[in-house]
């Protein structure tokens, strides 16, 4: 009898599983590569960062190199290192303040020469490039309630930092990831009753905090052509400082956000002032890019004596039907290596082409 696909690749498995707990490095990491990706990207959901999903990541796989002899094969190798990166990030988790997002810190400023300084203690969501999450899809099961943009969209990770970490790690687990149940309770050394309850628990919290539509709907409702033309709207009018164009763009009720900056600023009168005055006292460049499964740009800002406008922030959009009610703005973007942008523009930039996946 022909061995099918999924016996061949539970033999390569064992094969390869067999070598590495014989020293072989190169057979691990042909055991963990496939999965790396993915991993990462539950560690950012985890931990709302993507250099403290890396931390996380790391430490997993030096503990799982260093426990191949305890793995015993009663699940697959991605459960099994599923199981161990979560309980790293868990660990992570409690070395370190939760990720928030600037309205869980204070309210809306009004003085726009006020915009704080950024206090080094305190832990910011930070981003992740559409290109990390473009290749790492979650379970087709139809049990899973959330696809994989939609499950890092800003909101929906704001969200999740503020669920305790157990109640995290299921839901993820469950929702997103499409576990068993039974798999979950093994791999957090708990129940299934006790899984059943805090996913209870975990969704009537998540959505009390995350409503409306998500980015991925609202995206797919407007099409590639109609987003393109907002990206190129939005940048065309940044770049030539068109306050009244811009804030034609913005719902009534819109934010504007910097973290890390305490300062936030609601509604299209104090955007627009912010805008005016702060924001184009210089000028600027944009490139389209794509964070958080959602719209963004790479914001160049013009610096004196210097030929080249530096990479100054990445400003991530979230819409409301075809308007924009959030724009996040990322300041000091080397924070965030991972995002493969240019680190500087020539003054007059190129026209954006299309979308980034």
């Amino acid at each position: 009898m022909t061995p099918t696909p999924s016996s061949r690749s539970r033999a390569l498995e064992a094969a390869l599983v067999a070598a590495a707990r014989a020293g072989d490095e190169a057979a691990f990491e042909q055991l963990v590569a496939p999965h790396r990706r993915e991993l990462l990207v539950h560690g950012y959901r985890m931990l709302g960062s993507v250099q403290d999903a890396e931390d996380a990541l790391q430490d997993a796989l030096l503990r799982a190199w260093r426990g191949l002899a305890g793995f015993e094969a009663r699940s697959s190798v991605r459960t099994w290192l599923y199981r161990i990166t979560t309980n790293a990030c868990i660990r992570a988790g409690q070395r370190r303040p939760k990720r928030l997002v600037s309205m869980d810190r204070h309210p809306a400023f009004h003085d726009v020469w006020q915009v704080g300084e950024v206090n080094p203690e305190l832990a910011w969501l930070e981003p992740i490039p559409g290109s990390l999450v473009a290749r790492a899809g979650t379970s087709a099961d139809p049990a899973a309630r959330y696809e994989a943009r939609e499950s890092v969209e800003l909101a929906f990770v704001a969200a999740l930092q503020h669920l305790p970490a157990a109640q995290r790690a299921v839901l993820i687990l469950r929702d997103v990831l499409a576990f068993p149940a039974g798999e979950v309770a093994a791999l957090l050394d708990t129940t299934v009753a006790s899984v059943n309850s805090a996913l209870q628990r975990a969704r009537a919290a998540l959505e009390h905090r995350v409503r409306g539509e998500s980015q991925q709907a609202i995206l797919r409702e407007l099409g590639e052509q109609r987003q393109r033309e907002l990206v190129s709207s939005f940048i065309a009018a940044w770049e030539r400082a068109d306050v009244p164009a811009l804030l034609d763009m913005l719902v009534e009720d819109a934010r504007f956000t910097m973290p890390p900056l305490p300062a936030w600023f609601q509604g299209r009168a104090d955007i627009g002032r912010f805008i005016g005055e702060r924001c184009f006292a210089t000028r600027w460049r944009m490139l389209p890019t794509s964070a958080n499964g959602q719209l963004a740009l790479a914001c160049y800002q013009e610096k004196p004596d210097t030929p080249v406008y530096p990479l100054s922030a990445i400003n991530v959009l979230t819409l409301r039907g075809d308007r924009i009610v959030e724009i996040t703005g990322f300041i000091d973007p080397v924070r965030y290596p991972h995002f493969t942008l240019p680190p500087h523009l020539p003054p007059q930039a190129p026209p954006p082409g299309d979308l980034p996946t």
